[in-house]
């Protein structure tokens, strides 16, 4: 029997969020990374070990966001002239992601979610990313976008803390 590939899409209503502040980008980015911490180290360890016990209480205990990856795409800007200070972030919360993700592995796309810091042209700093619950909302599934809302919650309030 041969193989068929078949091909989907739709067009998806993603709401997207800016946030400006007059902190220096320095400022804002250690405000950051103060409120929400990098990812523990160890949850890959117990995950890869099946630990599932202990990773489970890790999860349950820990921060209700965590940074899964940082990545400098100022200095990419070099290319062209002056870089910039800004990063992007990764940041979610495994317990949260594979809530969702057990309803529909295709949310694994969002999760975690990418976020921006950048420094603004009148010196001050501006966050921007993508609504969690109106992308997590394109699955359909009430379960996912209810958790998808609670991120919109959490992630507010840790950026909203950062740039105050």
């Amino acid at each position: 029997m041969p193989f068929v590939r078949t091909q989907t899409s739709k067009t998806v209503d993603v709401r997207h969020v800016a946030i400006d502040s007059t902190k220096p980008f320095a400022d804002v980015q250690t405000a950051l990374e103060a409120v929400v911490p990098p990812l523990d180290p160890t949850i890959s360890t117990l995950l890869t070990q099946g630990m599932s016990d202990e990773l489970s209480g890790r999860l349950k205990n820990g921060p209700e966001l965590a940074i899964f990856l940082k990545r400098d795409h100022g200095t990419l800007l070099g290319l062209y002239g002056e870089p910039r200070h800004a990063v992007q972030y990764e940041i979610g919360n495994p317990l949260t992601a594979s809530t969702m993700t057990r309803y529909n592995l295709g949310a694994a796309l969002y999760a975690p979610l990418r976020v921006v810091l950048y420094e603004t042209n009148d010196g001050g700093s501006r966050f921007e990313y993508d609504l969690p619950s109106s992308i997590f909302g394109q699955f359909g599934d009430d379960r996912i976008t209810e958790v998808g809302r609670g991120l919109d919650d959490a992630l507010l309030r840790a950026l909203s803390s950062a740039s105050e």
